[in-house]
C-alpha cells in the first residue's frame, strides 16, 4: 500500500532532501545537492520566494519506506507576469513504480487544482532560476553545476502519468580540443569595433559586489522577458541567488558589456563545482565536506555559462560573440579544458546558432512536460 504524506517538520524536509541520495547510491553520475543549500530553498522562513508564493512538499511511502517524492508550486508572480494560470511541479524522484509516479502526480496536481490552476509544468525545482528540466539526452556523464540530472525511466513515468512534452531545453559542450578559436580570433577586431561605439567589455568588479548586482539585474529581467517561465526576480530574490553565486564566481567569468555608465549585457560563467560535489558524501560539508569545497576549487576543470543576455536594443551588434569570446578567452590559460552553455531553449535559434558556430556539441537535453489538471 502507498502512502503520500505531506512534509510538515524540520525532520520529515530532511528525508525529502535526502532521499535521493539513496535512490542513486548506485549511479556514479549521481551528484549531491548540498544539504545546507537545498534546505535553505525549500524553507518558508529562509527563501524569498515563499514572500509571495507558496508550495507543498510530499514524501511517498511503501510499507514504511520512502519510494517517492515530489514539490508542487504555487508561483504568484510567474503566473501574473506571464498571464497564465498554472502551477508546477518539482523534486519528482521516484523508484521505477508506475503506481508510485501516479500517486505522487495526483497528489501534485489535486494540490494545484485547489489553488485554482488549470495546468501543472515541470519539472521545475522552485523556478525557472533554479534546475529546471528532466534530462532525456546525455545519461553519460555527471551534470554540471545548477543542472538537473535523473534516470532514463522518469520520462516513462511522466508521460504514462498523463503529462505532454512543452518544450525541450539545450546544453551545449565546448571544448579546448575542438573549439573554434574564430570567436577568439576576431574577439580584438569586434571589441575595437564596439568601442568605437562606445561599447567596451569588463570583468565584474567583486570589490563593488552590491552595486554591480544591482544593475546586472535590471539586465536580467529585461532581457530574458521573452523566455519560457520567466519572471522577474524581486531585489530579494535577486540579492539571495547573487549572494550564493559570489561565493564561487570567478571576475574571468563573469563579463558584462557596458555603455557610458550603463550596462547593457553580461554573461556569467561559474566553475563547475560538480566536480567537487560528486564527492561530497550525501551533500554534508560537515565534518570533511567543507574542506574538499574550499581546496578543490582551483583543480575545476570546466565551467558553466549559465547567463548570457543583451538588452533587446543593442543585439545583433556582436555583443554576444564578444562575451562568448572573453570567456573562452580567459579559460584556455586557466586550466579549464571544455565549458557548458545553458540552458537554451529550442526554438532560440539566434542563441543556438551562435554556439554552434564556435563548434559546441549538442550533448544534453532537458525536457519540460505540461498537464491540464
Amino acid at each position: 500500500m502507498i502512502t503520500i504524506v505531506p512534509v510538515e517538520t524540520k525532520k520529515e524536509r530532511a528525508k525529502f532532501i535526502d532521499f535521493p541520495h539513496d535512490l542513486y547510491a548506485e549511479d556514479p553520475n549521481y551528484v549531491p545537492e548540498l544539504f545546507l543549500g537545498q534546505d535553505d530553498l525549500l524553507n518558508p522562513a529562509k527563501h524569498p520566494y515563499y514572500k509571495h508564493s507558496s508550495a507543498r512538499l510530499f514524501l511517498a511511502y511503501r510499507d514504511g519506506k520512502i519510494v517517492g517524492r515530489i514539490a508542487a508550486f504555487w508561483n504568484v508572480n510567474h503566473n501574473a507576469f506571464n498571464k497564465v494560470n498554472e502551477g508546477q511541479f518539482g523534486f519528482f524522484d521516484c523508484i521505477n513504480d508506475q503506481e508510485v509516479a501516479d500517486q505522487l502526480f495526483a497528489t501534485a496536481e489535486a494540490w494545484v487544482k485547489d489553488k485554482g490552476g488549470d495546468n501543472i509544468v515541470g519539472p521545475i525545482n522552485l523556478t525557472t532560476n533554479d534546475t529546471t528540466g528532466l534530462l532525456v539526452q546525455g545519461f553519460d556523464r555527471p551534470p554540471m553545476a545548477m543542472m538537473p540530472y535523473n534516470f532514463p525511466y522518469y520520462e516513462d513515468l511522466i508521460l504514462q502519468a498523463g503529462f505532454a512534452k512543452k518544450v525541450d531545453l539545450r546544453a551545449y559542450l565546448v571544448t579546448k580540443a575542438t573549439a573554434s578559436q574564430r570567436s577568439v580570433l576576431l574577439l580584438d577586431k569586434l571589441e575595437e569595433r564596439l568601442k568605437r561605439s562606445g561599447i567596451i567589455l569588463r570583468q565584474i568588479n567583486l570589490k563593488d559586489f552590491k552595486n554591480e548586482a544591482a544593475r546586472i539585474k535590471e539586465v536580467y529581467n529585461k532581457a530574458w522577458d521573452k523566455n519560457l517561465g520567466f519572471v522577474p526576480m524581486t531585489d530579494e530574490e535577486f540579492m539571495y541567488v547573487a549572494k550564493d553565486l559570489k561565493m564561487i564566481v570567478d571576475p574571468k567569468y563573469c563579463i558584462v558589456a557596458q555603455k557610458g555608465d550603463k550596462i547593457i549585457g553580461f554573461a556569467l560563467g561559474i566553475p563547475n563545482i560538480n566536480e567537487i560535489l560528486i564527492n561530497i558524501k550525501r551533500g554534508r560539508l560537515l565534518p570533511t565536506g567543507i574542506f574538499k569545497l574550499l581546496f578543490g576549487k582551483k583543480h575545476v576543470k570546466s565551467v558553466r555559462v549559465l547567463m548570457l543576455g543583451v538588452l533587446d536594443s543593442y543585439r545583433k551588434l556582436g555583443i554576444e560573440a564578444c562575451l562568448y569570446g572573453r570567456i573562452i578567452k580567459n579559460a584556455i590559460p586557466s586550466g579549464i579544458v571544455e565549458a557548458e552553455c545553458s540552458w537554451m531553449l529550442d526554438h532560440n535559434y539566434m542563441m543556438n546558432h551562435a554556439i554552434e558556430q564556435i563548434n559546441a556539441d549538442l550533448y544534453k537535453k532537458y525536457r519540460l512536460f505540461e498537464k491540464a489538471v
